[in-house]
Parts: structure tokens; C-alpha cells; sequence
């Protein structure tokens, strides 16, 4: 006999770093489309993805982000099989082969916690690199001045991780390359941040994010890739890593993502029902902006991140006693608030506060931190 399914008893607010809460509006549009897809008596999931329908459905995500993002002309949108992580290989790959005047095989990086550490670490097996900057001496809570960054001598790439959903750090805007870095790319990994805020493509020359943040369900990957960079692949490249052929294709060389992809295409569709970008920026800094001020009144709680860096996206915090830690994770999950659980590298707690999140989710957290520090403190 089957288990018989109970109603949850309290209302539930997820706060996970990924994969992260959806829009309610776009799951509610799945589900109902889920089994007969407009009226073709399948679901998209089991659809070809070189069927008209599907290729209407990629077609017109493109448009949805090109205009929300305002993509100019010269950017290819691509929507790729895997995680970020996959791009971290792709980036060397692809741009430290060949370049006008620059030296081609030398990658600068800057380090503000894990997941630019990774990226880096994978780039050193692909070709040579500089750590332009590092944060790992004061333990990844601020971004170290642009003044006291060392660049190469005209290296291929400039790479950063925007937002660090462990450490909680933001970069509050693109860094300005000095001209001696020639033909530099920025590459910019914004897999936590992307499409939460108005954004200068035209600074960038590969910008990458995985979806299961700001846009869809894990196992897609969206990059907008500046077309004169497509020329630039080593010769030696994975065809399923070579953005110059998966562009050619547009993001079909073999089978994409499809239910991921639409997803996203529903998710970007919503944001622009929204307000789009800068209504999800104001959204965001409301969020972030209440947790902080509550966390900086109360000395029962502390995030440890320089204020002109803190993420609006993670906010990780910590209770004055440690110990009280796993009763804190405990009564949270009582109260519906899921996913608090700082990353194990840091500890401690971690409020991540995606697109997706309603405010309100917000003004439930801060509520239970007030009676968990009247009762504990």
C-alpha cells in the first residue's frame, strides 16, 4: 500500500546555495505542462530536441535573455551540458590558442574564494598562470584593491568568480583592465549572481553561469561567448568543449539539456513579467539588506565579510556560540526554514537568496534569529 503523503504543517522557505529555489509562478507552469505539452500529447521532456516545437522554445529563450541582458549583436548565447565547472576547463581551452600581438598562453587569475581556486587550479594543468590577486590571507572576506593587482604581460584571459557563494563575496562591478593587458579578455564566472542585476556584456568577453541558481534545475550551463574570441581555440580542443562549433550549431551539436533549457527559457520569460533585471536587483538588495542590518545589531550573530564586498546573493553568518550550532540548524528546519547550513569548509550558517526567494522568506528568517537569541543568548 502506498504511503500516504503528509501536509507539511508549517509553511517552508528554502534558503539552499543550489540547487536553489525556482520562481513558484514558473514550477506551477511546468507542472501544468509537464505531461501534454500545448496540446501535442507529450511532455517536452521526451521531446526531440530538433522538433520544431523545441526549436521554438530555444529560439525564443535566446530572445527572452538577449533582451534582459541587452546581448549585443556580436555574442553568441550558448546553452551547455554541465555545470560551471566545465567551463573552467573550456576558458584556457578555448582562448589561450591563438591571439593578435598577445603572448596566448598565459591566463591571469583573481582568487576570492573556492570556486576561483578551482578554476584556477583546473587552468594550471591547461596552460600557464598568474594569481593576480588572492584574499586567501585574510580567509576570503574581502577583494583585494585593484591597485595591488599584478597582471601578466598581456595575457589571454582576466578571470574572476563574481559572486563567491561560500565565502559570500561580491564584486560590486566589472574590474577596469589596464590598457597594457592589450587584447584581454574578462571572463567572469557568475553562476550565483547571474541575471540579479543590470550588467555591461559588452565589458566582458565570456561571461558563464550555471543554472541551478537564478535559472533552472543543475546540469545547464549558459555562456555568452564575444564572437572575435572564437577563433582563439587551441587546436587540441574537445569538439564538445569548443565554443566556435557549439556556437555553429547553436548549442545542438548533440542533444542539449532540453527540459533544463526550458526551464530557463520559462524562468527568463518570468523575469521579464517582473521588471526584469533591475527589478531583481532591487528585490535583492532588499533581501540582503535586512538580514545585514539585522545581523549587524545583534551581537548573538556576525558575518565576518568587509561590508563594501558582501554578497547580495549568500550571506554567511555565525552565532557568537558555536556550540549552539546544531540546535540552531535544528529548530530552524521546525520552523520550515531549509537549507541554512554553512558550507563545511566555513561552518556556520549560510542564507542564500536567489531570484526565486520571496521576501517574505526573509522576514521568516529574521524572525525565528530574533527568538532563537532571546531564548539562547
Amino acid at each position: 500500500m502506498a504511503a500516504t503523503r503528509r501536509e507539511p504543517q508549517v509553511t517552508v522557505h528554502n534558503f539552499s546555495a543550489g540547487p536553489a529555489i525556482l520562481p513558484r509562478a514558473v514550477m506551477q507552469q511546468a507542472q501544468e505542462e509537464f505531461l501534454d505539452w500545448h496540446g501535442l500529447g507529450i511532455s517536452i521532456a521526451e521531446m526531440s530536441h530538433r522538433s520544431p516545437a523545441f526549436t521554438a522554445v530555444a529560439e525564443q529563450s535566446v530572445r527572452d535573455l538577449t533582451a534582459l541582458l541587452a546581448i549585443p549583436e556580436n555574442y553568441r548565447v550558448l546553452f551547455l551540458q554541465g555545470g560551471a565547472s566545465h567551463v573552467m576547463s573550456m576558458a584556457p581551452l578555448n582562448l589561450c590558442g591563438k591571439t593578435r600581438g598577445g603572448t596566448g598562453d598565459c591566463a591571469d587569475y583573481v582568487i576570492t574564494g573556492h570556486w576561483s581556486q578551482r578554476a584556477m587550479t583546473e587552468a594550471e594543468r591547461l596552460t600557464r598562470v598568474n594569481i593576480a590577486a588572492s584574499a586567501a590571507e585574510v580567509n576570503f572576506t574581502t577583494i583585494p584593491p585593484l591597485t595591488d593587482w599584478r597582471f601578466s604581460a598581456r595575457p589571454a584571459y582576466l578571470y574572476y568568480c563574481d559572486n563567491e557563494t561560500i565565502a559570500g563575496v561580491e564584486f560590486p562591478a566589472p574590474p577596469v583592465l589596464p590598457d597594457t593587458c592589450g587584447e584581454t579578455a574578462l571572463v567572469c564566472d557568475m553562476t550565483s549572481n547571474f541575471l540579479s542585476r543590470p550588467l555591461p556584456v559588452e565589458r566582458y568577453g565570456l561571461i558563464f553561469a550555471g543554472a541551478q541558481k537564478n535559472m533552472a534545475p543543475a546540469g545547464l550551463t549558459v555562456a555568452l561567448v564575444r564572437e572575435d574570441l572564437l577563433d582563439r581555440a587551441r587546436a587540441d580542443v574537445p569538439f564538445l568543449y569548443h565554443f566556435k562549433l557549439l556556437a555553429e550549431h547553436d548549442s545542438m551539436f548533440n542533444t542539449p539539456p532540453v527540459f533544463s533549457w526550458y526551464l530557463a527559457g520559462l524562468t527568463f520569460a518570468w523575469m521579464r513579467t517582473q521588471g526584469g533585471v533591475e527589478a531583481m536587483d532591487a528585490r535583492a538588495r532588499r533581501r540582503s539588506g535586512k538580514l545585514y542590518e539585522f545581523i549587524d545589531g545583534h551581537e548573538f550573530y556576525r558575518n565576518p565579510v568587509a561590508k563594501p564586498y558582501r554578497s547580495r546573493m549568500n550571506v554567511p553568518f555565525m552565532l557568537a556560540d558555536a556550540g549552539l550550532d546544531r540546535a540552531f540548524l535544528a529548530a530552524a528546519e521546525d520552523n520550515g526554514l531549509l537549507g541554512l547550513k554553512g558550507h563545511r569548509s566555513v561552518g556556520g550558517m549560510r542564507a542564500s537568496m536567489y531570484n526565486g526567494l520571496p521576501e517574505a522568506s526573509v522576514d521568516a528568517l529574521l524572525e525565528f534569529m530574533a527568538d532563537f537569541a532571546a531564548s539562547h543568548g
